[in-house]
């Protein structure tokens, strides 16, 4: 059985709900094809920069209403625990993914869109019209295809991504904790081989999410004995923990996170959020940038679709010109941070500057983070 429309979005997250709500809002019928169902528990720092807001607002979504955590103070140790603090220059807030995705959910099937839960197993591109096959055997033919999937998937290799070929040494663990926590305060903290962000969500649940480069993660049995031996040498990192109680049974893990560079179009898809490219979690910037890239991808189809780009090949070029501008500074400042960070004597180094001349961490968290997006 083969189904024809416009426009199909490849996996509905944060980036892909974001980008259905916008084009649903403008007028144009979407269909999200999901594998799972809403909501979910995903392995994020779930920290979101204000930037955002003004947006959010315009697609119709209350996000204070939703009780999220307000946050305004940055916090920065080192693997000994030498610590810095400072004021986020345009502040954030804290929402589970669980929460956060359920609203977009929500909102788009309330502006018409149409979701599948299944698995897609094959993208290709013929003739000015792709052809998606899903795990159930229909095929849907489609005139434009959104890249929505997240940080690595099957759908990669069939779309011969470059940075799929090579293997990738993060490791990501993430839960959520109730215990002593400050509401206002996003925290990064640097231990042996990697570093663990945390701060409140909504319902006062504690979000602590830690990326480990898994060469020095393996030579532990377990991720508590890990915990036990790497992270809790960072003296704030084990008072979190010796304070707090896990809410879920288990932790969340994810494999081959990869910071490669990834090409924002592949095979005439357009990728968006962590599909197009992914920001080390120590810039706390992810999500945000996962929803800009939406909108950008957005206004680039809406753009086409109504004929004020005049082909496939300038809308794909304008899109990929936007991504470039608005990401790729903070992609690379992202790098040289994290390079910094996972070396002590550098990233101690780094700390001393910073105390000295304060100015320089605010400048640093600007370079990875961007000014308030508004619609167009």
């Amino acid at each position: 059985m083969e189904t024809k429309m416009d426009i199909l979005i490849a996996g509905g997250g944060l980036a892909g709900l974001t980008a259905a709500i916008h084009l649903l809002k403008s007028g144009f019928p979407v269909t999200v094809i999901e594998k799972n169902t809403y909501p979910q528990h995903k392995v994020c720092g779930e920290y979101i920069s204000n930037e955002v807001l003004p947006y959010l607002e315009w697609l119709g979504l209350d996000i204070p209403a939703a009780g999220p955590c307000r946050i305004q103070n940055f916090q920065i140790s080192t693997v000994e625990g030498n610590c810095l603090n400072a004021v986020l220059p345009l502040g954030g807030f804290g929402m589970s993914r669980y929460l956060l995705d359920a609203l977009l959910y929500e909102h788009a099937i309330g502006l018409g869109g149409q979701f599948i839960h299944e698995t897609i197993t094959d993208i290709s591109f013929n003739t000015d019209e792709f052809q998606v096959s899903l795990g159930n055997k229909q095929v849907i033919s489609a005139r434009i295809v959104i890249g929505a999937y997240g940080k690595r998937d099957a759908l990669d290799q069939k779309l011969s991504r470059d940075f799929i070929q090579k293997k990738s040494p993060w490791l990501a663990v993430k839960a959520h904790y109730e215990g002593p926590f400050p509401d206002d305060l996003v925290a990064l903290h640097n231990f042996d081989g990697g570093y663990c962000g945390v701060s409140k969500v909504e319902e006062n649940r504690i979000n602590i999410c830690y990326l480990v480069d898994y060469a020095s993660f393996k030579r532990y049995k377990s991720i508590p004995e890990h915990r036990m031996q790497v992270l809790y040498k960072n003296e704030h990192l084990r008072k979190i923990f010796d304070n707090s109680r896990m809410l879920f049974d288990q932790s969340l893990v994810i494999s081959q996170i990869s910071f490669d560079p990834k090409n924002a179009v592949s095979q005439h898809v357009l990728m968006i959020g962590d599909t197009a490219g992914l920001i080390h979690p120590l810039c706390g910037n992810g999500m945000a940038m996962a929803i800009h890239s939406a909108k950008l991808c957005a206004e680039s189809v809406i753009s086409y679709l109504e004929g004020k780009t005049s082909t496939r090949k300038k809308m794909e070029t304008q899109y990929e010109t936007l991504w470039k501008r608005h990401f790729n500074k903070r992609l690379r400042t992202g790098k040289i941070i994290s390079r910094i960070l996972r070396k002590k004597q550098l990233s101690a180094r780094l700390l001393r500057i910073l105390i000295k001349f304060p100015a320089l961490l605010q400048a640093l968290i600007r370079q990875t983070h961007g000014k308030p997006i508004m619609a167009k």
